[in-house]
Formats: structure tokens, C-alpha cells, sequence
């Protein structure tokens, strides 16, 4: 059986245990992705040193605001998600049922959608939480090493 191919990326970002992979063109962000602790990579064009730029003054200050080109992706109800999830102020959370309330539609739904972010951080789906105090998933995941970077997300955001 073959090892499935590495994936590339234009910049890796190291944080407190983990990583964030950045690809990208010239132009825009096609991609965030966390990973598993790992040495940094280097940018390899200006946009992804601009992105690790900025990744690494949101790690710095939970309070740095995010001025990315973002690649147009997803559906449009992903979309629709993901820009309600944009207004959830810094240090704030919302549950799925929030989330669901005010686009009507079904928490399953908006966690599904927050789940196929594919720009953690930049789009915080960090902020969704469970209701009851839950965590919730996190980045299609319900453990793990993705829990723990959510824990750190919402633990930093709060400091």
C-alpha cells in the first residue's frame, strides 16, 4: 500500500501545540489548515508571508484583526454560515442553536458547515460552541488533538 502524497503548503506557522499550514497563490488564501506540532516553513511567496504574518500576530494578540484575501469556497449555505460566525465579537461564543436560529435553519447544519471551514482563525469557527457549556466538534473532529487547539482558541481569546 503507498503512503498517501504530503501535502504542500506556502507557509507553516508554528503555535502553542500546533501548527497552522497556509496554501495559497499569489493572490489569495486557498486554505488553513491545523496540524500536528511540526517545524515552521518558510513562506514561499509574499502572500504567505503576509498570512503568517498575520497568523502569528493573532497567536501574539487575541485581539488582531484578520485583512486576508480569501478564495471564494463552499456552498452557499456554508457561506451564509460563515459570515454569521465573521460577527461573533473576539472573547464571545454562540452556540450551534444561536448560529441555526438566526439563519433558520438546523444546528447539525451550521456545525456541518463550520466543520468544512477552510479558514480557521481567519473565519473563527472556534467561537460555535455546544449548548450546556459543551465544546462541541471541532473542525469535523469531536477529540482529540483538534479539541485541545479549540480549548486553547477560547482559553487564549479569554486572557
Amino acid at each position: 500500500m503507498s503512503k498517501p502524497p504530503e501535502r504542500s503548503y506556502q507557509a507553516i506557522v508554528a503555535a502553542p501545540g500546533f501548527c497552522l499550514g497556509v496554501r495559497c497563490d499569489e493572490a489569495e488564501i486557498h486554505e488553513i489548515e491545523f496540524l500536528e506540532p511540526q517545524p515552521e516553513q518558510a513562506p514561499t511567496n509574499a502572500l504567505a508571508a503576509e498570512a503568517a504574518r498575520q497568523l502569528r500576530a493573532y497567536i501574539a494578540d487575541p485581539d488582531f484583526r484578520f485583512g486576508l484575501p480569501l478564495r471564494p469556497s463552499g456552498t452557499s449555505f456554508q457561506r451564509r454560515v460563515w459570515a454569521q460566525i465573521e460577527t461573533i465579537p473576539n472573547r464571545e461564543t454562540r452556540t450551534y442553536g444561536e448560529v441555526a436560529k438566526a439563519l433558520r435553519n438546523a444546528p447539525r447544519a451550521v456545525g456541518q458547515a463550520c466543520g468544512a471551514n477552510p479558514f480557521p482563525l481567519v473565519v473563527p469557527c472556534h467561537r460555535v460552541v455546544a449548548s450546556g457549556g459543551g465544546l462541541g466538534g471541532f473542525a469535523r473532529h469531536g477529540g482529540g488533538f483538534l479539541l485541545d487547539v479549540k480549548r486553547w482558541l477560547l482559553a487564549h481569546e479569554t486572557r
